[in-house]
């Protein structure tokens, strides 16, 4: 097998061990920086424009995740390789309404954090308040609370809708979600998306007059964000997986 850390390897989206291997590492990034929530929340990847995806068995920590022992799940919810001890409906719902709806998109992850939480119970969203949150400007989507997501027709298919063509979603009074063509982007998009979060939180707990810049210098500085990089994510998740190799490599197991 090539280097899991190569470029070559990482853009291998046709292959169904590099994608489960990147996903497993998806996973145990996050739980090293403390974004999950115990053995809610959850991340999924699939091979392009496939009617399956892969996803963590639902009462694992980040921390257990491996290449090996990832869910395949058809867009209905079946499970179709792998064992799961309690059935992860919400999951399901969520990630297989928004592939349906989505062929451009082959990883999807939904966190609970505190900053990302605290923001999708603001009135005002997300802010445009540092280069973090440019990333976002007039590209984030937001879903109404709607309970647990249960219902695969009106919930699953509101928050699909609510999403749109956008790659950013905040569920208010729940949480963030990302997505990309690639697990690295739809990593990066929420690593973003998370800073933003932490510093309006702090901002605004400062209780001093915050500045906004214009409109305009906001969606020059979007478009040349979404320019900077041709292929969004690549250079920052090589350089994680080096670390993650560094630290503890079973997630390839």
């Amino acid at each position: 097998m090539r280097n899991a850390c190569s470029p070559v390897f990482i853009k291998d989206i046709k292959n169904e061990k590099s994608v489960r291997i990147q996903l497993a590492a998806a996973y145990r990034l996050l739980a090293d920086q403390k974004m999950d929530d115990l053995t809610y929340t959850h991340l999924s990847a699939r091979l392009p424009k496939s009617d399956t995806y892969f996803i963590y068995p639902f009462g694992l920590l980040f921390e257990e995740v491996t290449a090996s022992n990832l869910l395949k799940v058809s867009l209905e919810g079946d499970v179709l390789e792998g064992r799961e001890d309690q059935y992860n409906q919400t999951g399901y719902v969520i990630h297989g309404s928004i592939y349906k709806n989505r062929p451009d998109i082959n990883a999807i992850f939904h966190l609970h954090t505190v900053a990302g939480v605290a923001v999708s119970t603001m009135d005002c969203g997300l802010l445009p308040l540092s280069q973090f949150s440019f990333h976002f400007y007039n590209q984030l989507a937001y879903h109404t609370y709607d309970s647990l997501a249960l219902e695969k027709q009106r919930q699953g298919g509101k928050l699909a809708c609510d999403l749109g063509h956008k790659k950013a979603l905040i569920l208010r009074n729940h949480g963030t979600l990302t997505c990309g063509s690639t697990i690295h982007e739809a990593y990066l998009y929420m690593h973003f998306l998370e800073q933003a979060c932490r510093v309006q939180c702090t901002a605004l707990a400062g209780n001093q007059k915050i500045s906004l810049p214009s409109h305009k210098m906001c969606e020059q500085a979007a478009q040349d964000l979404r320019n900077f990089e041709k292929d969004f994510g690549l250079r920052d998740w090589t350089a994680l997986l080096r670390r993650l190799d560094r630290i503890d490599s079973t997630y390839k197991d």
